[in-house]
């Protein structure tokens, strides 16, 4: 696992290692089903293992790590089915939060959204898959936190929350890049014109794309 020299290290050893595995999860470094070896582990970041422990407790609560008795941990498996279901049950709670955030009449939220996407289209340019990533969440989120459905909200994150590792294979590939950054724009289109319906259906078929693009890539 990298960790470049000009990253900022977060303030405790804990906060330092639980960033790094979600990065090193996300971008795909360490794919699903893979082993996490905590004593080399340690050593490559420079830590004890108490952190390691902690910081990975984090990531099983979150659904990106899952401990398996004598085994240790790894990093979340879904099967199709199951990364089906995750997508079917966001796709029902998002269009609820989207249709709440755009009938709130908040015009901030549309420039809020306009600046996350230059930044999911920077880094999709510069094919950073973790920055995209982390670009792309921040544009959804931006939408669902404009319905002040706080326990929604929640509910959504713990969903993407157990999909982020998924998310990073399909960001890898340049077209599904350039897709996403087209389904934004047009995502954003329909919501300054007043069109939350199109919108909705746009989300829907953004995330339909992503599956069967993942279930390409998982032999499905």
């Amino acid at each position: 696992m990298t960790t470049p020299a000009n990253r900022r290290r977060p303030p405790t050893a804990q906060q330092f290692v639980l960033e790094e595995l979600r990065r090193a999860i996300t971008s795909g470094e360490i794919k699903p089903g893979m082993p996490i070896r905590q004593d080399a582990l340690a050593e490559q970041l420079g830590v004890s293992r108490v952190p390691l422990r902690e910081a990975l407790k984090t990531l099983e609560g979150q659904s990106l790590v899952v401990h398996h008795a004598h085994r240790g941990y790894f990093v979340a498996e879904l099967s199709l089915a199951e990364l089906r279901e995750v997508y079917r049950i966001r796709e029902i709670l998002e269009a609820e939060a989207v249709r709440q955030a755009m009938s709130a009449g908040d015009g901030s939220v549309l420039d809020a959204l306009e600046e996350a996407q230059r930044e999911v289209e920077a880094q999709a340019a510069a094919a950073d898959v973790a920055a995209m990533a982390a670009a792309n969440r921040r544009f959804h989120f931006v939408l669902f936190e404009a319905s002040g459905m706080h326990r929604l909200v929640r509910l959504i994150a713990t969903l993407w929350d157990a999909t982020d590792a998924y998310r990073s294979l399909y960001y890898a590939d340049s077209t599904s890049r350039t897709h996403v950054v087209g389904e934004h724009r047009a995502v954003l289109i329909a919501l300054r014109d007043g069109r939350t319906e199109d919108a909705v259906r746009m989300l829907d078929e953004h995330r339909e794309h992503a599956v069967v693009a993942l279930e390409g890539l998982l032999g499905g």
